[in-house]
């Protein structure tokens, strides 16, 4: 910004950011001349809203001209996440010829007359694809493929932090689902498996099971298959805080997209004493008549007393609400409906489905989406540590066994869990490691 050159300029401006309540952090005179001053101040704001009240505070000072405002989050963005970086030294003529012509011409030869080979000479070998359309980003909705683009550069980067895994954003201009599938399959040679990210259902349900069934690399949709394995994770150390058994648990799972599905599907070999799936027209059961493919699946494997009624019937005697759904859809007239000692999964983002803080005066374990709270279900516990062992096995698939090894491996690291801690942080770097050898002794005991 510039200012006049007054003795009282730099109290002015910080005078102007404390009334608003902003905090100056950094104030640097970066130019000065006879008529003005121009100076860079960081400051601390609360919010997106208080960053533009602070602004309008300087702004408001006679002689103030703010030129530019930026925040720390864009500026980790300014130019993108990712970059490639060579693995091999190009410092010679000799390392030239051999990293490409003519040697690579021995290694291109190598694999044509094998093309298994390409698992070990090329970077199939350690590198997964970040597939979106952009269709369901986070809670953004449908915002498109370039819109995407940060959120699957930040997963790529998370690949790499804590598995070491190469991993590079594929967004796709795209919603139609054959073209995806068909691009999927073109591009599909470079990579060693696919990770479907934030693309819409009943969409993505179709475009999982057919690149399962055309490609020979594993294809995980991490939005059903990362958020079911944390969430089973969770439930195992939820269960063992309250002493109940999963086979005396009646599970209310509230919303049947992509998550809810998946946690449905990987819950039920588990034995679960029932479990009842609720959607925005009640619970799911196989007499209504708006049932698609998927929601008639979940129909015919679940509610066994073939109840009907809304979200509030289904939770009379619930041992245990999972929550994948909307913000804010009850309170504590239906949490004490439930049964003693109950556990709360209320996963909605940024807004869980029941206000935590009224959850705790009835639920004995609460875990939710957010880092603000004890217990969060976060996907980067699961599919750096899958892939990992996908990889190291060479897996040509992905099955639910090893889904369930990866849950059991994640819930194995927290030894002690009590109310506050069901699921180990996800810094903990034991967790990819641990999540990796379940997944690569699965692979291999299944010979795929």
């Amino acid at each position: 910004m510039s200012a006049p050159p007054s003795v009282s300029a730099a109290g002015d401006l910080a005078a102007a950011i404390g009334r608003v309540g902003g905090v100056v952090t950094a104030f640097d005179v970066v130019d000065a001349g006879p008529d003005s001053i121009v100076i860079d101040i960081s400051c601390n704001a609360l919010n997106e809203e208080h960053a533009q009240e602070i602004t309008a505070a300087l702004g408001a000072l006679p002689g103030v001209a703010v030129r530019k405002v930026s925040d720390r989050t864009f500026l980790v963005h300014l130019g993108g996440k990712l970059e490639v970086t060579p693995k091999v030294s190009l410092r010679t003529r000799d390392d030239l010829s051999r990293a490409y012509t003519p040697g690579v011409a021995r290694i291109c030869r190598a694999i044509a007359a094998n093309p298994e080979d390409a698992r070990r000479l090329t970077i199939k070998r350690n590198t997964v694809a970040v597939v979106t359309d952009g269709s369901a980003v986070l809670g953004l909705g449908n915002i498109g493929a370039a819109a995407a683009m940060p959120v699957m550069e930040g997963k790529a980067a998370l690949f790499k932090r804590f598995a070491g895994v190469d991993a590079w954003p594929v967004v796709l201009d795209t919603q139609d689902t054959e073209e995806i599938i068909r691009t999927v399959q073109a591009i599909a040679p470079a990579y060693g498996g696919i990770n479907l990210e934030d693309i819409a259902a009943p969409r993505c349900f179709e475009i999982e099971a057919r690149l399962r069934e055309a490609l020979d690399i594993p294809v995980f949709h991490d939005d059903q298959h990362g958020t079911a394995i944390v969430v089973l994770a969770a439930l195992r150390n939820a269960l063992r805080v309250t002493g109940k058994p999963l086979s005396d648990c009646k599970i209310v799972v509230c919303g049947v997209g992509a998550a809810g599905s998946a946690i449905i599907r990987l819950m039920l070999p588990e034995r679960p004493g029932d479990v009842l799936a609720v959607d925005v027209a009640g619970i799911v059961h196989p007499e209504r008549d708006d049932l698609d493919p998927n929601l008639a699946w979940i129909a015919e494997h679940t509610n066994s007393a073939r109840k009907t009624g809304t979200l509030a019937d289904a939770m009379v005697g619930a041992d245990v609400f999972i929550g994948v759904s909307a913000p804010n859809l009850f309170g504590a007239d239906e949490l004490a409906t439930m049964a003693p000692n109950p556990v709360v999964f209320a996963l909605a983002n940024p807004d869980p489905e029941v206000d935590p803080m009224i959850a705790q005066r009835y639920a004995s374990v609460i875990a939710t989406g957010r880092s603000d709270y004890p217990n969060q279900i976060n996907n980067v516990l699961a599919f750096p540590g899958v892939f990992r062992g996908l990889l190291d096995a060479q897996a040509r698939i992905i099955t639910d066994e090893m889904l369930r090894a990866a849950a059991a491996a994640i819930a194995s690291v927290v030894t002690d869990p009590n109310p506050s801690f069901i699921v180990p942080s996800v810094f903990d770097l034991s967790v990819a490691t641990e999540v990796a050898r379940a997944v690569r002794e699965a692979a291999r005991a299944q010979g795929v």
